[in-house]
């Protein structure tokens, strides 16, 4: 049997296997070198505010109202002109809403007014802000006895939790949660006279 030698190996050869090794290897540095610098960057950018005013909340407020519902079968109470004010810097917001009350197939309607206050609540998975924990801080029914008017002021109380808990004050845009490249997420929030003042801080 004859054995016959092959030879050198052409160059070509090692040049492809060189190639086809370390071009993955390139790929996957530059993935990693890229994670690496959007993790820097994050790091780097530190939280920033976004400052939304209480001009842009009262008109969002606006669109959702007003609003009529049946109370106890017995009475109808509708819900109108809200009037939002924000406490300083204390995080709490206040709420005045015009009330008309009408007894079904009457044609007697009592008006006034309810006046809640609330903490704002960030609703992280909606990317939202909305008011929570509502307490009635006065309610005023004109031509009503007191009996009547506890009675009023109960239900009205239930009605306007009912609907807030499904009014978003403010929904975050997109542009709010990304900047730079970089993606964000509303931490605090804190309030002025005249704002809402939301932190976002980098996604890490």
């Amino acid at each position: 049997m004859t054995i016959r030698h092959a030879g050198k190996w052409p160059a070509a050869f090692f040049s492809s296997a060189s190639n086809s090794v370390l071009r993955p290897l390139a790929l996957l540095l530059s993935a990693l070198l890229a994670c690496l610098a959007l993790a820097s960057c994050a790091g780097l950018a530190g939280p920033r505010q976004v400052e939304v005013p209480l001009a842009k909340l009262q008109h969002g407020l606006d669109q959702r109202f007003p609003v009529d519902k049946r109370m106890l079968d017995i009475f109808n109470i509708e819900l109108s002109q809200p009037q939002l004010a924000l406490y300083g810097d204390s995080g709490r917001v206040g709420l005045t809403l015009q009330v008309k009350v009408a007894p079904p197939f009457v044609r007697q309607a009592w008006h006034g007014s309810l006046a809640l206050s609330g903490r704002l609540i960030l609703d992280a998975s909606r990317s939202a802000l909305q008011i929570g924990e509502l307490h009635i801080d006065r309610f005023t029914l004109d031509g009503v006895d007191p009996a009547r008017a506890r009675q009023f002021t109960e239900a009205a109380g239930v009605l306007a939790d009912k609907v807030l808990k499904d009014v978003t004050l403010y929904r975050f845009h997109a542009d709010d949660l990304r900047y730079a490249g970089i993606q964000f997420a509303p931490t605090k929030i804190a309030t002025t006279a005249a704002a809402l003042v939301v932190t976002f801080e980098p996604v890490k």
